[in-house]
């Protein structure tokens, strides 16, 4: 049951999914906005906000109770390493977030998105509501949930080989982003960016890992999971919205590439030191220096130094070679070898090794 769109109420649909079969959740449920009367914007045009009846409910314990639901249901079909993303306006965002931890979710980030061109404040009676919050949560605290944190850094455009940080900048779904109706008006009220959905998809799961979307809309999470080579599961109730989202899941195709493949946060070919000395690329009782050419320590046939009559590993070494406070460094970034009359680190020494046992 998989790349599936179901038309149907989410508290009906999520009890029958199996247990524990989800690897990522992208919730955006109502936000329960209790919007009264008409809106205009300042030159006297009505604003079409979210007014519409799915985002209705009768009190705060109606809300509580119909948010316990679908949250019970979702941690109940979330793997163990699978993560869930919700999003909410200040309207409700707090009562999911208490609601959670209440179930037993733990809290890993709670996000904001920062829209760049936000709805004014048309009558000027507060603050421009710019900026929605998504908490990105696990089962339990013993959750070990994927991660790609170089991914996250190769996708931080505000200041790229950084840490992504937990304020995203993206605008409001406007122009051809936004799906239309037959009268060209908006199909959906709270259309997300597909840029956003990507992000959270591409660093919180798989290719291959199935995505579900509670209240799916206009298909935005499915589109995003199509693109990134990801299954989905989508729930909507609106059939008009899964008429609309099918024919634009049509376009959609996967899109090859590292940031799909999460390419940045595949490790390395485990390799010793002894292997690379019994391969050649090191000898025994060869200099090892630091990048002034200062000849420090020698190496041993075990791959660990002698240095000062004492024989050490190569990590503890280097700090006590640079006179560091720290008791060990990563020995790879500071020691270095002659190879011919040029000073080559030891880290590129074995990258070239690694790169002989890729090929064979």
């Amino acid at each position: 049951m998989n790349n599936i769109i179901i038309n149907a109420d989410s508290l009906t649909e999520l009890p029958k999914l199996p247990y524990e079969s989800i690897d990522l959740i992208f919730a955006d449920p109502p936000y329960w906005m209790r919007t009264e009367g008409v809106l205009q914007r300042t030159e006297g045009t009505e604003f079409q906000g979210c007014n519409d009846s799915w985002d209705k409910f009768s009190s705060l314990s109606d809300y509580e109770s119909f948010t316990l639901q679908w949250l019970t249901e979702c941690r109940r079909i979330l793997k163990p390493s699978g993560s869930i993303w919700v999003i909410g306006s200040m309207q409700c965002i707090y009562t999911i977030g208490s609601l959670m931890q209440r179930l037993g979710y733990w809290l890993i980030n709670d996000i904001i998105w920062h829209k760049t061109n936000p709805t004014p404040n048309f009558m000027g009676t507060r603050l421009n509501n710019s900026h929605e919050t998504l908490i990105w949560a696990v089962k339990n605290k013993r959750a070990k949930f994927t991660f790609h944190y170089k991914t996250a850094k190769a996708l931080n455009s505000e200041s790229q080989g950084h840490q992504m940080g937990s304020v995203w900048r993206f605008p409001v779904c406007s122009g051809n982003e936004r799906l239309k109706d037959s009268n060209g008006h908006k199909l959906h009220s709270t259309q997300k960016p597909l840029a956003m959905l990507e992000r959270i998809i591409a660093i919180s799961s798989n290719i291959g890992d199935t995505v579900l979307d509670p209240f799916a809309g206009t298909m935005t999470t499915a589109a995003a999971a199509k693109k990134l080579g990801r299954k989905y599961i989508m729930i909507e109730r609106e059939k008009i919205y899964c008429d609309y989202g099918a024919e634009r899941l049509e376009n959609i195709t996967f899109e090859d590439s590292e940031i799909a493949r999460a390419e940045f946060d595949v490790k390395p070919l485990r390799v010793s030191m002894a292997e690379m000395i019994e391969a050649g690329y090191f000898v025994e009782g060869e200099k090892f220096l630091l990048a002034d050419g200062k000849e420090y320590a020698e190496l041993q046939s075990d791959g660990k130094l002698l240095y000062q009559g004492k024989i050490i590993d190569m990590h503890t070494c280097a700090a006590l070679a640079k006179n560091l406070k720290a008791k060990r460094i990563n020995g790879f970034d500071f020691w270095y070898v002659r190879r011919g009359n040029k000073l080559i680190s030891i880290k590129t020494v074995r990258e070239n090794y690694r790169n002989t046992l890729k090929i064979t």
